[in-house]
Order: C-alpha cells, then sequence, then structure tokens
C-alpha cells in the first residue's frame, strides 16, 4: 500500500517530462488548455478546517468538522462563495457532502484520511442508470468526498493528498465479506463548474474520481460537432496524480459517466485498474435512463495500470458514448492502451472517437475491442440489444516491446464499422500481431499490418468514412507537431531513475533546470 506520508512526491512522473518536452516542447496555446465554465479560484470568504475542532493527527474523526465547516460556508454561496482551508496534518475523516460555491483547498503536506470504518461511510440508493450497485445487489457506500446538483465546486490545493485507505475495502472485497458496493473517492453528481486540480489522490476503495450526470444545460440539438469540442467544460480535472498499488481491485483513475463536457488533461495515474474509463450506464437501467457521456477530451495523460487499459470506453456504456477526443498519451508497463468494452445486452453506442498522438513502451495489448465483457446487472437484460461501434479513429501510434498490435472481436451479426487504423507503428514480439472479427474499417501506414478487415486493398474507398476532426478544430492550436517526442526522450530515463528512483514523483519541467537542459540538448 502506497504511504502518502512519503509522498512528497519529489515533483511531476519524469515520464510527465517525456510527455511535456521534445520536438513538440509542450507550448501548447491557450486553446488547448481546459476551459473553463465557472472559474472562481478566489474566494471572499475563508476559514480553516480547525476552527471547526478540527484535530489533524490522523487517529481523531473529524468528519463532525467537516460537515459543520460546510454547513457555516453555505451562508457564503450567495455572497461569491467561500473557502475551506486543510493544513498541514492528517485529517482523519467519514464522507462529507461539498455545496455549491465551494473551493476545498488542501496545503501542502495537508493529507485527508479516509476512515477504515465502514460506518462512517453511509450507504445510499444505486445509480438510476445501473440499476444495483456495480459489485452487489443492493445500494452503496457513499464516496468520501460527495456532491450532488451542485455549481462551482474547486478541490484543489498545493499537491495535498486525498488517501481513501483503501486496503481495508479491497480486503473485504477479496473475501466477500461486504453488503454494499465499495466507495469513490471523490463523487460528484449532477453538477456543473467542477474543477479538481493541483492534488495527490491515493488508495481509493473503489473508483477514484466519478463524475455522473455532470452536463451542460445548453440544448445540443443546436450545437455542431466543431462547436461542441470548443465548449467550456464543465468538468475539469487537471495536473492530479492517482495511485494505488497495480493488484488493487477496481481503483479506476477517472470514470466519467453519463456527463458532458469534461476535460482531463495533465495527470499521471497508476492504479490496478482502468486510468481513465468513460461510461453511461449498464444494460437496461443504462439504456432507459437514456444520458450519454459526450464531449470529452483528454489530454496529456501518462501512466500504467496491469489489468485494465490507459483509456477504456465501457463495459457500462449503455446509454451511448461519443465526441471522444484524446490525445498525446504514453502508457508504460501496461496490461492494454485503448480498450471498448462491451456484450450482447449493453445496447447502447460508442462513435465518433478521436485518438491521436499514443506513446507506448512494455504494453500487452496495444488495441482491444472486446465485445464479450459481463457480466450483467440481473436477468431482465435484452440479450437481443446489440451495441452499435462506428466511427473509431486511432492515429499516429508508436510502441516499443508491444505483445499484441491489436484484438479487435466484433459481435456477429453486429459488426464494428468504420474503425480506422493511420499511422501506427509497433514492435511487436507475438507472431500474430493482429485478431480481428465482424470488423469493417480502413487502415493505412500501419505496422506490423493489420488484418484483412481493414487492409487498405480490401477496402480502398473507406479512408472518406473515418471520422476526423473539421478544419477548425486543426487550425485552433490543439495539436501538437509530431508524436515522435517520447522515442527522442528515452536517453532521460537513466538520468531520471539515477536521480529520483521509483516510483517517480511528479515534478514540473520548469521546476528542473537540471532536466530542461537535458531535454532542451535533445531538441
Amino acid at each position: 500500500m502506497i504511504n502518502s506520508e512519503n509522498l512528497s512526491f519529489q515533483l511531476v512522473d519524469v515520464l510527465l517530462v517525456l510527455a511535456f518536452c521534445g520536438h513538440i516542447a509542450w507550448t501548447v496555446k491557450a486553446s488547448s488548455q481546459c476551459k473553463q465554465a465557472l472559474s472562481r479560484e478566489i474566494r471572499p470568504h475563508s476559514v480553516a478546517i480547525t476552527e471547526f475542532g478540527a484535530v489533524g493527527d490522523g487517529v481523531t474523526l473529524n468528519t463532525k468538522a467537516f460537515q459543520n465547516a460546510i454547513f457555516y460556508l453555505n451562508s457564503f454561496s450567495d455572497k461569491g462563495g467561500a473557502k475551506l482551508f486543510v493544513p498541514a496534518g492528517r485529517w482523519l475523516t467519514g464522507s462529507f457532502d461539498l455545496i455549491s460555491h465551494l473551493t476545498l483547498w488542501l496545503d501542502k503536506d495537508a493529507v485527508i484520511l479516509g476512515s477504515d470504518n465502514p460506518d462512517d461511510w453511509p450507504v445510499v440508493d444505486p445509480l438510476p442508470s445501473y440499476g444495483r450497485g456495480v459489485e452487489l445487489p443492493g445500494g452503496r457506500h457513499r464516496s468520501l468526498i460527495y456532491g450532488r446538483n451542485l455549481t462551482d465546486v474547486i478541490i484543489t490545493g498545493d499537491n495535498g493528498t486525498i488517501d481513501g485507505q483503501g486496503s481495508v475495502w479491497w480486503n473485504w472485497f477479496k473475501r466477500k465479506t461486504l453488503d454494499y458496493t465499495r466507495p469513490h473517492l471523490v463523487e460528484l453528481m449532477n453538477s456543473t463548474g467542477v474543477v479538481i486540480s493541483n492534488l495527490t489522490f491515493l488508495n481509493s476503495p473503489f473508483w477514484t474520481i466519478h463524475p455522473v450526470y455532470c452536463r451542460t444545460f445548453m440544448s445540443e440539438s443546436i450545437l455542431s460537432i466543431k462547436l461542441r469540442f470548443l465548449m467550456n467544460s464543465h468538468v475539469i480535472v487537471q495536473n492530479v496524480t492517482i495511485l494505488a498499488p497495480l493488484d488493487s481491485p477496481n481503483t479506476d483513475g477517472i470514470n466519467p459517466d453519463s456527463s458532458n463536457g469534461v476535460c482531463i488533461e495533465d495527470c499521471y495515474i497508476s492504479t490496478g485498474d482502468d486510468l481513465i474509463a468513460i461510461k453511461s450506464g449498464w444494460d437496461e437501467y443504462g439504456i432507459s435512463f437514456a444520458r450519454p457521456s459526450t464531449n470529452i477530451i483528454i489530454r496529456r495523460l501518462i501512466g500504467h495500470n496491469r489489468n485494465g487499459s490507459g483509456i477504456a470506453i465501457g463495459s457500462e456504456m449503455s446509454g451511448g458514448v461519443s465526441e471522444v477526443y484524446a490525445e498525446n498519451l504514453y502508457f508504460f508497463d501496461s496490461s492494454t492502451a485503448i480498450t471498448i468494452k462491451t456484450a450482447r445486452g449493453r445496447g447502447g453506442y460508442v462513435r465518433n472517437i478521436y485518438i491521436l498522438n499514443v506513446t507506448l513502451v512494455g504494453v500487452d495489448t496495444a488495441i482491444r475491442f472486446d465485445s464479450t465483457f459481463s457480466p450483467h446487472p440481473d436477468d431482465f437484460y435484452d440479450p437481443n440489444a446489440l451495441p452499435v461501434i462506428e466511427r473509431i479513429t486511432i492515429k499516429d501510434v508508436i510502441g516499443n516491446n508491444i505483445k499484441v498490435a491489436g484484438l479487435l472481436k466484433g459481435i456477429e451479426g453486429d459488426t464494428f464499422h468504420h474503425v480506422c487504423l493511420l499511422n501506427i507503428a509497433l514492435t511487436v514480439t507475438s507472431g500474430s500481431p493482429w485478431n480481428c472479427s465482424y470488423i469493417q474499417g480502413y487502415s493505412a501506414m500501419v505496422s506490423p499490418e493489420t488484418c484483412e478487415p481493414l487492409k487498405e486493398s480490401i477496402y480502398p474507398n473507406h479512408s472518406s468514412d473515418c471520422y476526423h476532426l473539421s478544419n477548425h478544430l486543426r487550425s485552433s492550436g490543439c495539436f501538437p507537431k509530431s508524436c515522435n517526442f517520447c522515442l527522442k526522450l528515452m536517453p532521460l530515463y537513466s538520468l531520471v531513475d539515477q536521480k529520483w528512483g521509483r516510483p517517480w514523483s511528479l515534478v514540473f519541467l520548469q521546476n528542473n533546470g537540471e532536466l530542461r537542459a537535458a531535454v532542451d540538448a535533445l531538441q
């Protein structure tokens, strides 16, 4: 288990350095940064948690102190909002609610610790788009930090830490002694103007950050695809580190769920499951609830896992997932890089997915479409509800020490359409680099050569069917010039290992002259 006391994090994982430099140099224009729907960094009112009797000794339970402080600050919600300041210390607490127009600020060396007593995590109803707890029928434990129907909420600080102390929950899960589904670390529901930034999240009992039903209030019918991509983000997750042991169960990093307008950028994630998983409900419940996840932007993500994927869509995608744009991704020592997970009975759709500039090192499977991902919530799902998977473009991918390039398996009678693989170069150790079934699409400049259904010679006219972003987006400065930056930076590994050792910590490039000089020398 990762010890938060020792995580002064000698600064941004050098892998972040890899993503911020090289030929691109990562001087990204402002237009490529997440745009906040609401941005009130300065609050006119502020209190410290200690003013409400909190004790930061790691032993005293401070749930009441957090609740009382937030109740008091609610009186300022119509006066510009307020800030709750958490100073250095180890602040043990159970689950507590946030309010609108609030900044929760964790100072350097401040650690919020989740209680190891399940009674401190109340049981709440299951999400309507799931119909039950994800793990068990019935309710679920509420997240450590929770909010519902909120506007203008900021969770940030000076690289403070929120530690769920999830090992007790993982053990209960493995022993099958839980009565309810495990809690998330942070869950914000039906909320907008959410910013989560500049923090470290450790050891979540279940998924780490879960924005669910967070949507824009603007009618989507009046927006073109290009304009939707340029809208202000309603949920921003930025400059965060998420860590959990690689064998910890279901400790996903960030899971946007039935949400619209989510932007995730400049994050390092190392967990026991998917780093990012985009979801939208489970089988008949998700189909009925009918809230898709759409307009999701992911940039400059670095991390690894052993039991999940770098970016996953599904498997709970019954409300639909569309308009996902991900760029500048670096995954190493991982099970899978890019995954779409679904099954008969899911229904829903995954469409208009655009992923580019991906660098992989030591990944078992680069691209995986899994159409047999079960289980189902109950016996009432419709096995004839088939998912629609179409217009998926993955381009500009380089990888070394890859076992399998792609396992792309659609469903008999439900072919996945317009799958486009472009400019992909992988060094593959398997004798069978591609395995495809019930897939139709197009490929160009892919090595090793793709499977028959995607070969250019088989479907020469399908290049026009590939999903591309508009020229308007391309001119907005969102696209870097090269996807080869990580290969140029491989010599930095020895410098990084020698200087900091593993696990590398998060350290921003601009704060380290030695690394900057090394990077500049490579350009």
